[in-house]
């Protein structure tokens, strides 16, 4: 048997990414100007503050209802699965609370703000994706030097899914192997 979290123990990872990802996001706010940076490992680690008001890597959306309800569903169905696989390991719903603890955080930014601050800034190795065609669809190409600024709440989601990701690949789908619990069987 494989321990787990218990929901205390989950409500803490969220409440704990959730708090000091807003408490940065203020800091930034509230001790920079928009579009200010600071240097700390020279031009590989920068504070840059700016505000997103689209979605990962600067994809907009011009509905921002539509673009905020999608992100709540998203984040319900994130607690959902929470909730399905109480059953299983500590790995597992440790991530899928960062993931939740993410979502949430940038939740709040875009009800309470329609944006989400972001300021952390890293130097990335070059990226280009030259320009194609396939099945008659046009791509432009793609070219990255630098990640896109980010936050606590964007780095919370990412560890989250490079933990799931992993645990699918090395373990395997938990709600393909879980047994039912007592409770769900004595319905049957």
């Amino acid at each position: 048997m494989h321990k787990r979290l218990s929901f205390r123990a989950m409500g803490l990872i969220i409440a704990v990414v959730l708090v000091f990802d807003q408490l940065t996001k203020y800091w930034i706010k509230t001790s920079m100007y928009l579009g200010q940076s600071y240097s700390v490992l020279g031009d590989f680690f920068r504070i840059t503050y700016v505000e997103n008001p689209g979605m990962a890597f600067g994809v907009q959306i011009e509905n921002t209802y539509v673009f905020f309800g999608l992100s709540l569903v998203a984040a319900v169905l994130v607690f959902f699965y929470l909730y399905r696989l109480r059953n299983e390991g500590w790995v597992l719903q440790s991530a899928l609370s960062l993931i939740a603890a993410g979502a949430i955080g940038n939740l709040v930014d875009r009800f309470i703000h329609g944006r989400v601050t972001d300021f952390l800034d890293m130097e990335f190795f070059d990226i280009h994706i030259p320009a194609f065609q396939i099945l008659g669809v046009y791509f432009p190409g793609y070219t990255m030097t630098r990640w896109p600024v980010f936050n606590v709440a964007d780095s919370a989601v990412t560890v989250g899914m490079i933990v799931l990701i992993a645990y699918l690949l090395f373990v395997g789908d938990p709600l393909k192997h879980s047994q039912p619990s007592p409770a769900d069987s004595s319905h049957e």
